[in-house]
């Protein structure tokens, strides 16, 4: 399966964290958004799309991709870091995909450190995060996406 993460991680390398731990086990090659211009993903059986969070939905560059760049009609699945989850923050991105008709396998996000705006003036939020716990869950839950998708 030829599987692509596209990620945005800039803070802290929250994301990245996951993404590496992801590559390193499977394998997956990983993009950086910003590199995405000229690429072309119609190869692609499945794409992730990982960020982190801010003002309640990923980054502003992820959400563009989403909007722009992903092909349609492709399995896709999410991958984000935050300061505290709500549990909803990949719905902006899976309306996107689903406008496409590609089929959203599933979502992964997990806690991850946070200095943004306010956070800054106490020394950040979910520190220590993500955790090597949390890095290995996104690997499971990768390979959980893997063995279904075949």
């Amino acid at each position: 399966m030829d599987t692509i993460i596209i990620y945005e991680s800039t803070h802290h390398g929250n994301t990245k964290k996951l993404v590496d731990a992801i590559s390193r086990e499977y394998g997956v090659r990983a993009v950086n958004v910003e590199e995405t211009m000229n690429m072309d993903f119609s190869s692609c059986d499945l794409i992730g799309i990982a960020s982190g969070v801010a003002f309640g939905k990923f980054y502003e560059k992820a959400e563009r991709f989403a909007a722009e760049k992903l092909p349609e009609n492709k399995k896709v699945f999410f991958l984000y870091t935050c300061g505290n989850d709500s549990g909803k923050y990949a719905a902006s991105v899976s309306a996107k995909a689903r406008e496409k008709n590609c089929q959203v396998l599933g979502v992964y996000g997990c806690r991850g450190f946070d200095t943004f705006g306010p956070f800054k003036l106490v020394g950040g939020i979910a520190k220590g995060h993500p955790t090597q716990e949390e890095i290995d869950g996104a690997v499971k839950f990768y390979g959980g996406l893997t063995i279904e998708g075949k």
